[in-house]
């Protein structure tokens, strides 16, 4: 691999906070089902899975590819050209809020991020990752409070066998799904989904709406009420439904 041309990497667009506030608040499984809806089959990213339960977060993807090693493309030692190394690059990148998805091509004998990685993405103020393969140091990444959604762990580096970074901030596969940088990854413990930026102020208002009747329906429910009735939510129970939005301060008059 070429040592003395600098790398160029570019940042992605971030939708507003407030949108990526109102989705995560939604949670992965109704936004999941909302974008069935609205046309995405499975928005999905099935492999990684939560190593750190109870946490929620949403964000903009910041995108990493791996590929298949070939080792006149890539040193073959850890700390050889450090500043080649473009999951250090995705990392420069973060801004307070970011989420790092990664293509790791489901290896699971390469360690994609360590604790120092980690330390200094917390730092920066990421909030999680979601990668379709490993990190390593796992117990320390996870005393920094980050989300992580991952296939596994592993004690090996990123590029000690199989595979090494090889672009950026570019549309990726990652568990069997795409995702373009600047996507919102919605992840909790039922999984992590991503919403494509073009849908999510669509999505937003319908899976807002969905997550308030839910949680009227919810409470009936828990009183005995029938299942017919209230889940999903007839139209007969429409009016009580209004009713109670009325009484929680939602709604018109």
């Amino acid at each position: 691999m070429a040592t003395d041309t600098p790398i160029r990497t570019k940042d992605i667009k971030r939708p507003p906070r407030a949108l990526v506030q109102a989705l995560g608040q939604i949670g992965s499984a109704t936004c999941s089902g909302e974008l069935k809806r609205l046309g995405i089959r499975s928005a999905h990213l099935q492999g990684p899975v939560t190593h750190t339960p109870g946490i929620a977060i949403a964000g903009p993807a910041l995108t990493l590819q791996f590929m298949p090693k070939r080792e006149d493309l890539y040193p073959d030692a850890e700390y050889v050209s450090p500043e080649r190394q473009l999951h250090r690059h995705v990392l420069y990148r973060t801004r307070p809020g970011d989420v790092v998805v990664v293509d790791a091509r489901a290896d699971m004998t390469s360690g994609v991020f360590g604790e120092m990685m980690m330390t200094y993405f917390k730092g920066r103020g990421g909030v999680g990752v979601v990668i379709d393969g490993c990190v390593r140091d796992v117990a320390n990444i996870k005393s920094l409070g980050l989300g992580l959604w991952l296939r596994g762990v592993t004690p090996n580096f990123h590029t000690q066998t199989n595979i090494f970074p090889y672009a950026m901030n570019v549309p990726i596969a990652c568990g069997g799904v795409t995702v373009v940088p600047g996507d919102i990854i919605v992840a909790d413990d039922d999984g992590a989904v991503v919403v494509p930026i073009a849908l999510a102020p669509q999505l937003a208002k319908k899976a807002g709406e969905h997550s308030e009747w839910e949680e009227f329906s919810r409470l009936k429910l828990l009183e005995g009420g029938d299942l017919r009735r209230y889940y999903p939510l007839s139209d007969e129970a429409r009016g009580e439904y209004e009713a109670w939005r009325r009484a929680q301060g939602g709604g018109r008059p």
